[in-house]
């Protein structure tokens, strides 16, 4: 006689494997990159195009920068973002640039109460502009930190003042995932956005392994890479 199993077991049992091949399949995203580190230092000769492979894996291939309506310097693009903003303004590609609003902390906000002066990121960032010969700034509204936000600002922000086509710099190692956010950001949506990398960037893709600050941001920018990759494989 076949033996009677609940259907509730059978639901749970399915369950069961299905979690399991949920791990299984991030263990290979942590696994793989692990692997690729513990191969490239196993054979010198492979050893620096690897490592240089794993570094331009975060920087977003560069496309030939037209002209646009703006230009947007992006949310943790600091210094290097600035410089080449002006650059490709000088250039010719837009006579317009605009930085991130930079909501104060708490801190900040104790600075102030104090009677203290502050400085907030997108002041820096305008007052640098105008010294560099920029005329022409405005400043993008935001509450929080993060480039997820940058996906959910930008495409709005972008119809609501009639730009169509838009210069986004940003950082060399965050370039490629910025880049990601932002088309899954604009599907059905008529802006286009070029993300671009900024050249005067700290990270160097061809060197990142020789400083410990460029190990670090490596390793961080692609594990933050290959998650969204994982989350979002068609992007």
């Amino acid at each position: 006689m076949a033996e009677f199993v609940p259907v509730r077991e059978n639901r749970a049992s399915a369950r069961n494997s299905r979690a399991h091949l949920r791990v299984r399949r991030w263990h290979w995203f942590i696994i793989v990159p692990v692997a690729c580190g513990l191969l490239a230092f196993a054979l010198p000769r492979s050893r620096t195009y690897i490592l240089r492979s794993a570094g331009h894996a975060l920087v977003n291939p560069q496309r030939p920068i037209n002209s646009a309506d703006v230009i947007v310097v992006a949310i943790d693009a600091g210094g290097a973002g600035t410089l080449e903003a002006a650059d490709l303004e000088h250039r010719g590609v837009s006579d317009h640039v605009a930085v991130f609003h930079d909501p104060p902390t708490e801190a900040d906000r104790e600075f102030l109460r104090r009677g203290l002066p502050y400085d907030d990121r997108a002041a820096i960032s305008t007052r640098q502009l105008q010294l560099l010969g920029v005329r022409n700034i405005e400043q993008v509204p935001r509450t929080t930190t993060g480039s997820e936000e940058e996906g959910e600002i930008l495409p709005g922000w972008c119809q609501r003042h009639g730009y169509r086509s838009v210069v986004l710099v940003t950082s060399a190692d965050h370039s490629r995932r910025l880049s990601r956010i932002l088309r899954r950001s604009l599907h059905g949506v008529p802006v286009s956005i070029t993300v671009v990398a900024s050249p005067y960037s700290n990270f160097n893709p061809d060197e990142w392994w020789q400083t410990r600050a460029g190990a670090r941001t490596e390793i961080i920018e692609l594990q933050k890479l290959v998650f969204d990759i994982a989350r979002h494989p068609l992007s």
